[in-house]
């Protein structure tokens, strides 16, 4: 999660978008967050149901399956409005 957050400082979406590098970073990232997110015990999760690690998978499983491309504004969008919430919960559970 840090990293994304490193990979976007200081960039727009235009920017994002054109810059193919950053966007295979951060779905790369993306796709470790969510097989890392099914990997966790169940009952950890339960226990921290606050964390959304269900949708962190799915979307794990959306980016690897995608075969015509991934939208890139659904990546920035999560990226820039969801994660950092995520990781100042995830954060405070270690």
């Amino acid at each position: 999660m840090k990293r994304i957050a490193e990979y976007l400082d200081g960039l727009t979406f235009q920017e994002f978008k054109r810059d193919y590098k950053t966007v295979d970073a951060v779905i790369r990232n993306f796709e470790i967050i969510g097989e890392a997110s099914k990997n966790l015990p169940e009952e950890f999760k339960n226990k921290h149901s606050e964390v959304p690690w269900m949708e962190m998978y799915l979307l794990r499983n959306k980016i690897s399956h995608e075969y015509f491309g991934v939208d890139y504004e659904i990546i920035w969008d999560i990226a820039v409005n969801y994660l950092p919430g995520n990781r100042i919960q995830i954060e405070g559970l270690l």
